[in-house]
């Protein structure tokens, strides 16, 4: 069966590997997901990730997962715009997570950013996930 919200698996492998307290995890590769994972890691919530070929024609990310004395550094993750309802935003109303504690990311038409680099940028898009 085809998956209706790749973004939203990932985001879950992500949540329960940090439940679970494992310093990896494995998910399909796609542009987006890839995009998401270099918003993640510029602001500090993940130690890094690479792409690499599992087989011909299917790739994987494999993403180092962070943690601060024992605690995982994303303590909230969650998908905010899902395939069944869309959430876009302008510029003067773009979320605070945790009264800029956490990020919202955005996808723009510059590209999969930050909410402080939306800001910064001037652009507003859709909503993907929020990060605490």
């Amino acid at each position: 069966m085809a998956m209706s919200d790749p973004l939203g698996d990932m985001l879950t492998r992500i949540r329960n590997a940090q439940h679970a307290r494992m310093s990896v995890v494995n998910s399909p590769a796609s542009k987006l997901r890839a995009n998401v994972l270099d918003v993640l890691q510029r602001e500090g919530f993940i130690r890094g990730y690479s792409q690499h070929e599992v087989r011909a024609g299917v790739n994987e990310l494999r993403v180092e997962l962070k943690y601060h004395e024992g605690q995982p550094a994303i303590k909230e993750i969650g998908r905010v715009s899902k395939p069944g309802r869309r959430v876009y935003t302008k510029i003067k109303d773009l979320p605070k997570v945790y009264n800029g504690l956490g990020i919202a990311i955005l996808s723009t038409p510059r590209g999969v950013m930050s909410d402080a680099e939306a800001r910064t940028a001037n652009v507003g898009g859709e909503v993907l996930a929020r990060v605490f």
